[in-house]
């Protein structure tokens, strides 16, 4: 009956006129069929897929098993194709339907001319079958790419199949089977893939985007970077039997991932110093060796004193070699001067070795850099040279920040400098140096000061202090603290007295307004200054004649004093609360000191830094001051010395040291009379001071000081009574002191014609030089000074 339907069935059924192939496999279904079509063989995968045993399929036509009648009918020889294939949709043995893709492969004896007497059928399920044919064009499409190099390793790691564009920069051969790395490559660069490559082997892990460098035995050059990936080949029951390995170039990404990193790099080198010298040194290092193997950095020479470089009419200005990093046996030595046009470019040679560019920053050029590589090096390229200009336009602007900085810095310095004594002083009281080294901070220059002030009756005060911050700020309100104090000084004041008022005067400066940016017009309330005021200070007093040193300390550090036997010790100062902090009192700390003894004032910036705390650097200023012949050094060397231990490059705070040798008024050059409180004492005292005069060669100042002490002894005995004190110096001018119990402030006053009295201190200041009262614990003291006269001896 089959056999009938096949001969009634005279239609030819579609097939596929297209050969679609299916891959042999072991899922794939199989099926051998006669030249009829009936099935004489069958595969196990067959009876699984079509779940009909094997003694069951065979001798049945295939077309029973087919839902389509009209798929039927076998082609006559005639019409025979090669082969083909389709879907369709085919019986199980259970009844189910199932859509197959099959694959029909005619068979034909040896020596027959023509037709088939046999037919090998293959069929998968739809799905799988489809996944086949999207492998093999997977496969045979990533053979064609012309980014990505493939190959294929078998166990000893020769290439069997590689697609055209493994390696297609390298001038390689096209074909590479059966060939190791090492043939073409380094043996260091082979040697290093085919390690990993091996690891894979080993152990099935796949190597991902691993970056090596490749060179070629026919082009080694600098070589390419490439990214190679990797996986185990293995067959379905396990057998390993090769790699597979892609490689990616990714030359000109690393180069520019490291241009990047190199401009990164520099940027932050060249931003940590507001030095121009600094700044080009950092710039010079960054550049080699990742851009040159030699690095020129030159400057205007206007930058170095903060100026703005102008061109000339050509556009040439003194450029000064700052920096040179690398190879500098060929270049001149810095701070070599020439006159060049920063902004052209040098014209290298070809190929490009070397690449200029100037340093440019908000409209003006301030030098040039250029940068070198040796012979045999990689030539530069465009996008190196995108790459400095990028870096110039960095620098620049942190050469350009240096530059002003540079420019105010000088200006805070000249300003503190103006504000300050001379550095060397010398009276009858002490010998003095002061040293003052800026630190070279971000912020600017800070507020420390000292000052030697001389006081009545020869003593001099001795001043340090230190303003909170940096900056013009600072250095202005030093230079009103230093002023305040000079003329709370010249009231004579107690240093516990003197501080007192110095610390109103900081609280008052703390809320007064800061109308600075309001307009003219302004009609609103003003603001409150925003900047914290803070000072500390130290003031101490010296008398020769006492030889006695007083002082009192607003948060500052105790001074040192430096004994001629060589001895070492800072007085024992309780310093009371920083100035415009509390507005409590101070203290007042006393010491003898002898005559020939060094005192050290200074600021916090000496003896404290990051590296070592306070009680360190004070230990080590007192190992400086016990050094041998210490007391042989001028006072200027010296205490440059001891500054000079200090890097200025690693200071964090400005610092100020003022040294003084003391001196001693001798016995003979004093003398102390008390007076009773009777105005019959008067003429005693004149005689004894004319006595007195007549002794130390001063016989012309006897009328003029008999009739100033007999003013100033009758005062104190008709206004403040007993007990009266009379002290006559001589210390490099005569001082007459006349002391009483009484705080009461004297007052001169011009007396009309009739007046009686009122005369006495206006005659006091007519006859001497400089006179003045100052209040001690005990009363007041008020004193007149007297020039010596021509040819008296005044070595004192």
């Amino acid at each position: 009956m089959r056999e009938a339907e096949h001969e009634v069935d005279d239609e030819i059924p579609p097939f596929a006129p297209e050969y679609r192939g299916l891959p042999f496999a072991g899922e794939a279904a199989g099926a051998l069929l006669d030249a009829e079509g009936r099935i004489v063989g069958w595969t196990r995968a067959a009876e699984e897929l079509l779940s009909l045993p094997a003694d069951r399929a065979c001798g049945r036509h295939i077309g029973d098993l087919l839902k389509d009648p009209d798929t039927r009918r076998v082609p006559s020889p005639d019409e025979w194709p090669e082969a083909w294939s389709g879907v369709s949709v085919v019986l199980t043995g259970t009844g189910e339907e199932l859509r197959v893709d099959f694959q029909v492969l005619p068979l034909t004896n040896a020596g027959a001319c023509a037709g088939a007497s046999r037919y090998f059928v293959l069929a998968a399920p739809e799905g799988t079958a489809a996944r086949w044919r999207q492998d093999q064009a997977f496969t045979t499409e990533l053979f064609l790419q012309d980014r990505l190099g493939l190959a294929v390793f078998d166990l000893d790691l020769r290439l069997v199949r590689t697609n055209t564009h493994l390696l297609p920069y390298t001038g390689l051969a096209p074909d590479l089977r059966g060939l190791r790395l090492m043939d073409f490559l380094y043996a260091e660069d082979a040697a290093s893939i085919e390690r990993q490559l091996r690891e894979v082997l080993r152990t099935g892990l796949p190597l991902v985007r691993a970056e090596e460098t490749v060179r070629t035995l026919q082009e080694p050059g600098g070589g390419a970077v490439m990214t190679i990936s990797a996986f185990r080949l293995q067959a379905p029951d396990g057998q390993v039997f090769g790699v597979t390995a892609l490689f990616t170039d990714v030359t000109e990404l690393r180069r520019t991932s490291e241009r990047l990193s190199v401009l990164h790099r520099v940027t932050a080198a060249v931003g940590g110093s507001l030095s121009v010298v600094g700044t080009a040194e950092d710039l010079a290092a960054a550049l080699v060796p990742a851009v040159g193997d030699l690095a020129v950095v030159e400057i205007a020479e206007e930058v170095f004193t903060g100026e703005e470089p102008t061109p000339g009419p050509d556009g040439s200005m003194p450029l000064r070699r700052t920096a040179v990093a690398g190879h500098r046996t060929a270049e001149p030595p810095l701070d070599h001067i020439v006159l060049a046009r920063p902004d052209a470019s040098a014209q290298p040679a070809d190929p490009l070795t070397s690449m200029t560019v100037a340093l440019r920053a908000r409209g003006s050029v301030l030098g040039r850099m250029t940068v070198h590589r040796d012979a045999g090096k990689p030539p530069y390229e465009a996008a190196d040279l995108h790459l400095l200009h990028e870096i110039a336009g960095h620098a620049a602007l942190a050469l350009d920040n240096a530059r002003r900085y540079t420019r105010e810095h000088r200006a805070s310095v000249g300003l503190q400098r103006s504000l300050l004594p001379p550095s060397e002083a010398e009276n009858v009281a002490v010998t003095t140096a002061g040293v003052y080294l800026p630190a070279d901070t971000g912020t600017g220059v800070g507020g420390d000061w000292f000052d030697v002030i001389p006081l009545s009756s020869a003593r001099v005060a001795l001043v340090a202090g230190d303003v909170v911050g940096h900056g013009l700020a600072a250095t202005a309100m030093m230079g009103r603290l230093r002023t305040a104090v000079r003329t709370l000084a010249d009231l004579d004041l107690e240093p516990d007295e003197l501080l007192v008022h110095l610390d109103d005067l900081v609280s008052q400066l703390g809320v007064e307004t800061d109308g600075s940016d309001e307009s003219d017009d302004a009609t609103g309330p003003a603001r409150p200054r925003t900047d914290p005021i803070g000072a500390t200070c130290l003031y101490a007093i010296y008398d020769p004649v006492s030889r006695r040193l007083v002082m009192a300390s607003a948060g500052h550090p105790p001074p040192a004093v430096a004994a001629p036997d060589g001895t070492v010790s800072f007085v024992p100062l309780n310093p009371g609360p920083p100035l415009g902090v509390s507005g409590l009192p101070f203290e007042i700390a006393e010491v003898d000191v002898e005559p020939g003894s060094i005192l050290a004032l200074y600021t916090d910036g000496l003896i404290e830094s990051r590296e070592r705390d306070v009680d360190e650097g004070m230990a080590d200023l007192a190992r400086r001051l016990a050094a041998p012949g210490v007391f042989d050094a001028p006072l200027r060397r010296l205490g440059r010395e001891i500054v000079a231990a200090r890097p200025a490059d690693h200071l964090t705070d400005d610092i100020t040291l003022l040294l003084a040798r003391t001196r001693a008024v001798p016995s003979y050059d004093h003398v102390v009379w008390p007076v009773a409180a009777d105005p019959a004492a008067v003429a005693e005292v004149r005689g004894a001071a004319a006595r007195q005069l007549d002794d130390w060669g001063l016989a012309e100042l006897a009328f003029t000081t008999e009739l100033v002490l007999s003013e100033l002894v009758t005062n104190a005995i008709r206004y403040a009574g007993g007990p009266v004190e009379v002290r006559l110096i001589r210390a490099g001018r005569l001082v007459c002191e006349v002391s009483d119990p009484s705080a009461t402030q004297p007052r001169m006053r011009r007396a009309l014609l009739t007046d009686e009295g009122g005369r006495g201190l206006y005659l006091v200041a007519q006859l001497t030089t400089r006179w003045g009262c100052r209040y001690t614990r005990y009363g007041k003291t008020i004193w007149a000074e007297q020039e010596f006269p021509d040819g008296a001896d005044a070595s004192r």
